[in-house]
């Protein structure tokens, strides 16, 4: 039995002496009218004693009852923190094992305000009235993501050089990280695209600076991460084209020398892309023309990954590998695009890629340490936030890319994340460089063992303690969506 129930089982621990109560005791004698006078008052005060005992014990239950609850957390607290002080974070925790969850603090920016989101991205000024898919954030199981504090994020870019590499989503995703740290800066003029072009698709490269903090946010647009080469002599009729798989694409030196490198590809590896354009494989000079297109995605993959060990420097630049994010066509033709007005509750299967699968098979095998961002899960509940017929060209439906604001920003907290969590940060420098819990006193400090961040109280003692979201207010802001 445990200790609650040993205390409210007070009958079973607690008798009353019912002789010594009793009118006819021999202690009482009925002769003496003083002392019978004497013996009704002593009843009379041993009963108020009595019952004053009773009541004060049913206080004290049910105060231990409504105390316990918190002695409890505060108990589980003090265990958690002391595991994670000794183990330096908590192992088990997948951050891109979770559900998304309702908030109040997004959208962190206004994509018509912001001159680097390309037109067709922004669902919201294209004319889409519902702004439920605005409000959503992606919560793991086991641990949390920190809040994105624009100021210590421009600061911990400072003289850095980001590049993103891949097709159309990587784009999105540059644009997103753009604005969302545009967010932060005072003066916008001091943001710009370094070659004067505009946001458009037909343009291989896009690089934006941050003149105040002195750092490059760049795009380089390669959907295939390989080269495409020409047709080649004496190839049949229907090879027009070729991707060599051994060779990375041509512009690859200029994606060299940079703090942070992010790659994606597959959504051109289908047969339209391909096959269908006349495009086929080729390694070194043989032409495999009977070749599937899974085994030329890992070939080209392995040739990626030989190019990484061979010409990054991994004392300074950070890598990760976005897999393949799910598109919510409703059907195989990719003519039909429901968008919902919330996440979805299942994944109908959209959570399983062979890309994906491929990708992180390839990239585990890498001796550079390479960070596999594994969006394909999380992605795949978001038939939402697609652009849908919110784009700048209503006649045509997309259920492929992302409204902006968005998914791709949950991807660009998680990668910041991350980042935060390998940096070394004096405690001193918390308040300034840390991310700011809407609680109050409550910050979100990088653990640096791994990608999982603690989350602590500051308290007056200047104790830290392990805390979690518990309350009924916590819940009442959290609708759970994914399970």
């Amino acid at each position: 039995m445990s200790a609650l129930n040993r205390t409210i089982s007070f009958n079973k621990t607690y008798s009353f002496n019912r002789r010594s109560l009793a009118i006819g005791s021999p202690r009482v004698s009925l002769n003496n009218t003083n002392n019978n006078r004497f013996g009704c008052v002593s009843l009379r005060f041993q009963v108020l004693i009595i019952v004053a005992s009773v009541l004060s014990f049913f206080v004290a239950v049910g105060g231990y009852m409504y105390v316990l609850p918190s002695l409890s957390q505060a108990f589980s607290n003090v265990q958690v923190l002391s595991s994670e002080r000794n183990n330096g974070s908590v192992r088990d925790c997948d951050v891109f094992d979770g559900s998304w969850v309702r908030v109040q603090d997004h959208p962190l920016y206004n994509a018509t305000e912001c001159p680097f989101v390309e037109g067709g991205f922004d669902c919201v000024g294209n004319g889409r009235s519902d702004r439920d898919y605005l409000g959503w954030r992606w919560k793991p199981r086991s641990c949390e993501i920190p809040r994105f504090d624009v100021r210590g994020v421009l600061e911990m870019l400072r003289s850095k050089r980001i590049v993103f590499v891949g097709d159309s989503m990587s784009r999105t995703q540059w644009e997103s990280l753009v604005c969302m740290l545009m967010a932060g800066v005072e003066d916008k003029r001091g943001v710009y695209e370094v070659n004067r072009n505009q946001i458009t698709k037909k343009i291989r490269f896009l690089g934006v600076r941050f003149s105040a903090f002195n750092f490059t946010v760049e795009f380089f647009r390669s959907v295939f991460l390989v080269q495409q080469g020409r047709m080649p002599r004496h190839a049949p009729k229907r090879v027009k084209s070729t991707l060599l798989l051994d060779k990375l694409d041509d512009i690859s030196d200029q994606w060299v020398n940079s703090d942070i490198l992010i790659f994606n590809t597959g959504h051109w590896w289908v047969p339209s892309k391909l096959f269908d354009m006349g495009c086929y494989f080729q390694v070194g000079s043989t032409l495999k023309l009977g070749m599937s297109i899974p085994a030329a995605f890992r070939i080209a993959l392995e040739t990626w990954a030989s190019w990484v060990e061979r010409e990054i420097n991994k004392n300074r630049t950070r890598i990760f590998f976005r897999t393949f994010e799910p598109s919510h066509w409703s059907d195989l033709t990719r003519r039909i695009c429901n968008v919902t007005q919330y996440p979805t509750l299942e994944t109908d299967g959209k959570d399983q890629s062979l890309f994906s699968d491929t990708i992180l098979d390839v990239v585990k095998n890498v001796t550079f340490p390479i960070n596999a961002l594994h969006v394909t899960s999380m992605s795949a509940f978001r038939s939402d936030a697609h652009v849908g017929n919110w784009s700048d060209n209503s006649s045509i439906q997309d259920c492929s890319h992302w409204c902006l604001p968005g998914v791709p920003d949950m991807w660009n907290e998680i990668i910041l994340a991350q980042l935060f969590s390998e940096s070394e940060i004096p405690f001193q420098q918390i308040e300034s460089l840390g991310w700011m819990s809407q609680r109050e006193n409550t910050f979100l400090i990088p653990s640096r063992a791994s990608s999982f961040l603690l989350m602590v109280q500051i308290r007056e003692t200047n104790t830290l303690s392990s805390r979690k979201p518990t309350s009924n207010s916590d819940a009442s802001q959290e609708v759970w969506i994914g399970f």
